[in-house]
């Protein structure tokens, strides 16, 4: 508890001096110098007696790297790979790549079965917080890129854009998956 006439430290100054005036909140002390200064109560520490020495910031900065040597480094940190640099899950929507043999199947039957692997694996994907997934859909004529942007914007969780033209050129759409939808 400080009191009137003790002699108190600031914590965040190399300040020092005696209490000239208290209030509940601040103490105004008489520096060394002369000079009334006010700071709040919890910003100064009462000094016992006048001669406690206070150490300097190279001998309090010496003793903390002397205890530094002495501690343990871990072995391997963790490092957890950010978002950006986890490969995306890649779903081939080529008609060869589902079925062994198209043969008795309609384009309407093939498209079909295009989109519900889509859907599926993109459920799958959100099922398991994958962040990213590319859907390699073919150029063609485009009835199947049109027809996975229509399945893909009923998902309100989901952006679309054009995957990476260098490695899948035009035949490719890339789905972000919002994790923490608002």
């Amino acid at each position: 508890m400080i009191k009137l006439g003790d002699i108190v430290s600031v914590l965040d100054e190399p300040i020092t001096g005696k209490v000239v005036g208290l209030t509940t909140e601040e103490v105004t002390i008489e520096t060394e110098d002369d000079f009334d200064m006010t700071f709040l109560i919890k910003e100064v520490v009462k000094i016992e007696s006048e001669d406690i020495i206070i150490p300097s910031y190279e001998e309090v900065n010496r003793n903390l790297q002397e205890k530094e040597v002495f501690k343990k480094k871990p072995k391997r940190p963790m490092v957890k790979p950010k978002e950006r640099h986890i490969p995306p899950m890649e779903v081939d929507l080529h008609i060869h790549k589902l079925t062994k043999s198209t043969k008795g199947m309609t384009n309407y039957d093939m498209v079909t079965l295009q989109l519900d692997t889509a859907k599926r694996q993109l459920d799958f994907a959100i099922h398991k917080r994958i962040p990213k997934v590319v859907f390699i859909h073919g150029v063609g004529q485009g009835v199947l890129k049109e027809e996975l942007t229509y399945l893909l914007g009923r998902y309100d969780n989901v952006r679309i854009s054009d995957a990476d033209y260098k490695k899948y050129g035009l035949g490719a759409m890339e789905i972000y998956i919002v994790q923490n939808p608002k």
